[in-house]
């Protein structure tokens, strides 16, 4: 009697055991299943010619021509999202020097969108046939046989464009605050720790200095100015702006 209720016992045991692990093995099956079903959508949806390119739409740009820009990146017209050559946006996209920086974007279905950060003026140099309107490194932005109106005059006599003077001086045009910036009328600098600064209307000088401590160097400047005339022909040394001198 003892013997056949341990041999139920084992039995329903070994039941128990095998229902156990082909739920197991279902469990698994099914959730392999379902990863491969993914994959293969994932992969369906990335490589379909149904998420091909079809639109390049191209963000930010005002000096440069849009059209251009979508024409250069035609190549990648009927590739599928996933297969952008991104190496071939880069390579025709410097040919545009105007462009400082870009970033692309994937929008299904059938959408590239190029996002473009053009190059921002600072100042005109004076060339053989006119002035050149140029950003911080130097790059020509355009170009008329008038000064343009609105920026100041980069002096590159001590200074060629792209030497360290020159960036000293794009750089603390840059630092400057607008209302300041737009009572420069020139900028000079032999050395990066040298700018000089010229003021429209009597040709009132400002030595600067480096870039170094521009907010408050702007700041102090502000002040003396404030405290004598316009017409007078100074010079103000905020070049140790805890120390100005005007003489």
């Amino acid at each position: 009697m003892a013997e056949r209720k341990r041999r139920r016992y084992e039995r329903s045991e070994a039941r128990r055991f095998t229902e156990r692990s082909r739920r197991r093995r279902l469990t698994w099956i099914i959730s392999a299943a379902v990863l491969v079903g993914l994959v293969l959508v994932v992969v369906f949806t990335a490589y379909s010619p149904l998420f091909a390119v079809r639109t390049v739409d191209v963000e930010g740009t005002s000096r440069i021509d849009a059209t251009q820009v979508q024409s250069a990146l035609a190549g990648q017209l009927g590739k599928p999202l996933a297969l952008v050559d991104y190496g071939a946006i880069k390579g025709d996209l410097s040919t545009f020097t105007l462009i400082q920086s870009y970033s692309t974007e994937s929008q299904l279905p059938n959408t590239l969108v190029i996002r473009i950060v053009e190059r921002q003026p600072v100042g005109a140099v004076a060339s053989g046939t006119g002035f050149d309107l140029v950003d911080p490194a130097g790059v020509v932005v355009s170009h008329s046989d008038q000064r343009p109106a609105g920026y100041p005059t980069i002096d590159t006599s001590a200074a060629p464009v792209g030497s360290p003077g020159f960036l000293g001086a794009t750089a603390v045009l840059r630092a400057l605050p607008a209302e300041l910036l737009a009572k420069v009328d020139s900028v000079s600098a032999a050395t990066p720790d040298s700018v000089t600064l010229v003021l429209t209307g009597a040709g009132q000088k400002v030595v600067w200095g480096s870039v170094d401590n521009s907010a408050l160097k702007a700041i102090v400047l502000d002040k003396l100015i404030g405290t004598q005339s316009p017409d007078d022909h100074l010079t103000y040394d905020v070049s140790s702006p805890d120390n100005p001198v005007v003489s």
